[in-house]
């Protein structure tokens, strides 16, 4: 939660103030119960969306997620129709096998960044992944960026608030 890449994505939604939400799954941090290898963190999303419908009454949701919260978060754009879209921000497909893959394709849109020097979410399988997906989708090459994105937290900010505003208009 308080990594560079997701705190970027954060902030520059607070600062343009847009609501937003971001939290550890089970067993991250200073969250409790224990990982469940998908199961139970796809509920903890679904959880979050429903707090954000049901008791905020928000009526657009826009996911973004960043490597296994790219796979957990992206995996459930079919479970409201209030969410509007998702970016995933180093989707680790190889890692998360087919099921992530399946549970994530949708009409809604779809932004995909990747690092072309990533290799726990290898760039050089992501152009196979991306093609999976029907449209509409765009993705965005960060050059010279691996998996953490250490100096490139502007860009993908910068990248994922381009194409949230893309879509509400």
């Amino acid at each position: 939660m308080y990594n560079n890449v997701i705190s970027g994505v954060f902030n520059s939604f607070v600062q343009k103030d847009i609501s937003c939400i971001r939290f550890n799954f089970r067993g991250v941090g200073n969250s409790t119960g224990k990982h469940t290898s998908g199961e139970g963190e796809l509920s903890d999303v679904k959880a979050c969306i429903d707090h954000l419908t049901q008791i905020l009454h928000f009526d657009n949701i826009f996911i973004c997620g960043y490597s296994y919260g790219a796979a957990i978060g992206c995996s459930i754009i079919k479970y409201s129709e209030k969410i509007i879209g998702y970016c995933a921000i180093s989707f680790p497909w190889d890692f998360m096998g087919i099921q992530y893959k399946e549970l994530s394709q949708s009409k809604s849109p779809k932004l995909f960044i990747q690092g072309d020097k990533d290799t726990v979410a290898p760039y050089e399988n992501f152009m196979k992944h991306y093609n999976y997906y029907s449209e509409p989708k765009k993705f965005k090459i960060i050059e010279g960026a691996d998996h953490f994105y250490q100096g490139y937290e502007e860009a993908i900010s910068r990248e994922v608030m381009n194409f949230y505003e893309s879509i509400l208009t």
